[in-house]
């Protein structure tokens, strides 16, 4: 699958819709999706690869979960800043405050309804990925305007 890329593309600024059931439609997406994040990144929007759906998959801990129609439900008052890269925004790295601790409803692969708590890395992928459904991308969080650019050899 392709990854869009861009920050003005518009897919990527568009909003993603909410997903009926987990179907086999779902999950072939979803292995598409897993193929396509595979060796560069531990989370990815649907919006990234041009389906305006509401479904993501990141990685927490070593393992990777999907997660369609995704709500955080709380976050912490506790934040972190931490360096942010993208896989629509290749090369581009940026500071960004996140809550250090979520707690996220969604459908699991089975479309069973699922709450977990987050926290760390892990609460920092699921909230930017939940950002791609809503057509936001880590540069619009920035703390300060300032990207750092990566040459395409490291």
């Amino acid at each position: 699958m392709k990854i869009f890329t861009g920050e003005k593309n518009k897919v990527l600024r568009g909003t993603a819709v909410p997903v009926e059931k987990v179907d086999d439609e779902i999950i072939d997406l979803a292995d598409k999706m897993f193929e396509a994040m595979q060796e560069k990144g531990i989370g990815l929007a649907a919006p990234q690869v041009g389906v305006p759906k509401r479904v993501i998959l990141v990685t927490l801990g070593k393992k990777v979960h999907l997660m369609v129609n995704p709500e955080i439900l709380s976050f912490s008052a506790e934040c972190e800043i931490e360096e942010e890269g993208c896989l629509s925004l290749p090369n581009q790295f940026g500071k960004v405050s996140r809550a250090k601790r979520v707690v996220v409803k969604y459908l699991d692969v089975n479309g069973q309804e699922q709450e977990r708590e987050v926290s760390d890395l892990d609460a920092r992928v699921v909230q930017h990925e939940i950002d791609h459904l809503n057509g936001v991308l880590f540069t619009d969080r920035l703390i300060s305007k300032k990207i750092n650019m990566q040459s395409s050899s490291v």
